[in-house]
């Protein structure tokens, strides 16, 4: 079996932009989005988006189940308001659970957060991350770091007040974070090319110097991307950790960090195999994505990560079962009920 663990629904028919076009237009003009209601989208519109596209590439790639959420960089938390991120938020998690109904076998959802720039995640994102789990049998939420889209102005993920009431809430209801940022409103970070991995990055570091997991012992987080520059620079981060007098990186950190396959090429995936333990890693393809082009070096897709783990050297066949869906059984406590993976 194999679970893809980070897919996004970036196929969604037009008018589901759209409508965030008009949040904004309408936040700009008269200071609330409470009259722009959202559109319609049929059940066969839905259906067109997933199985001409990310169905259809699962199939011809192998792959049986997608943790499915809402297009990362369309969550778009720098540029609402808490009503308007409410809005958006709710609107776009339906989406994925109805694409969840329509396709049970194949995808089990992970929901967007309301979070925005200046505000703590309180009341109202805990409101949808619970209706997210208990009404629509998500198993995961994704945690924007930097809701200010590239400034980095709010606290970072080790303060008490801003972001342990989250943390809380992410074990009561024994899900898993993964940590993506969104959009980037600094001309210097492009969104897709240079905030994610800053992102990624810049979140391990923050796990690393934190006392996050003495206080949450079972709480766990993915970190997309391979880990950003984690697993290049992990002789940086274990020399680091030594000198400020913290515990190994594999005690401190990897008991509750978890980094995804979302590398696209073989040099790539082979680092991250050899760095990281198998144990820690996470098969994901993020298909459809950043990059979705043909690789002319290798007549493949670039996002075609199967290929790469399954080349590499640097892990065992029970390293690899494990990395394509075993892993995620442990991680993702509730995909355990999926009909596809047998109770």
């Amino acid at each position: 079996m194999i679970i893809d663990c980070h897919g996004h629904f970036t196929t969604a028919p037009p008018q589901v932009p759209e409508f965030r076009k008009r949040q904004l237009a309408a936040l700009a003009s008269s200071g609330s989005a409470a009259g722009v209601v959202p559109p319609v989208v049929t059940d066969e519109e839905i259906r067109a988006a997933i199985s001409g596209h990310q169905l259809r590439r699962m199939r011809e790639r192998g792959v049986d189940l997608t943790i499915f959420s809402p297009k990362a960089v369309a969550m778009d938390h720098h540029q609402g308001d808490e009503a308007a991120n409410v809005a958006w938020a709710r609107f776009n998690n339906e989406l994925v659970h109805r694409v969840c109904r329509l396709f049970p076998e194949h995808f089990a959802g992970a929901c967007q957060l309301p979070q925005t720039p200046g505000v703590a995640p309180g009341a109202r994102v805990f409101e949808e991350l619970e209706r997210c789990v208990k009404e629509y049998g998500f198993v995961a939420a994704n945690v924007n770091p930097d809701p200010t889209g590239g400034r980095w102005a709010d606290p970072p993920l080790w303060d008490r007040k801003w972001w342990y009431p989250l943390y809380e809430k992410l074990v009561e209801l024994d899900v898993p974070a993964m940590i993506h940022v969104s959009g980037s409103c600094n001309p210097h970070f492009d969104a897709v090319a240079t905030h994610y991995i800053n992102g990624d990055t810049t979140a391990f570091v923050q796990f690393m110097k934190s006392d996050i997991f003495r206080d949450f012992p079972t709480l766990k987080f993915i970190i997309p991307h391979g880990g950003g520059a984690v697993p290049f620079h992990w002789g940086r981060y274990r020399g680091l950790a030594q000198d400020m007098g913290l515990p190994p990186l594999e005690e401190k950190v990897l008991r509750n960090v978890y980094f995804d396959t979302c590398v696209y090429h073989q040099a790539g995936i082979d680092l991250l195999l050899r760095v990281v333990p198998a144990g820690n890693i996470l098969f994901a393809s993020e298909t459809f994505g950043a990059v979705q082009g043909i690789d002319p070096r290798t007549q493949h897709h670039f996002d075609d990560t199967r290929r790469y783990v399954e080349a590499s050297a640097d892990a065992s066949a029970a390293d690899k079962a494990r990395i394509f869906a075993e892993n995620a059984l442990g991680v993702y406590p509730r995909l355990r009920a999926h009909p596809r993976c047998g109770g």
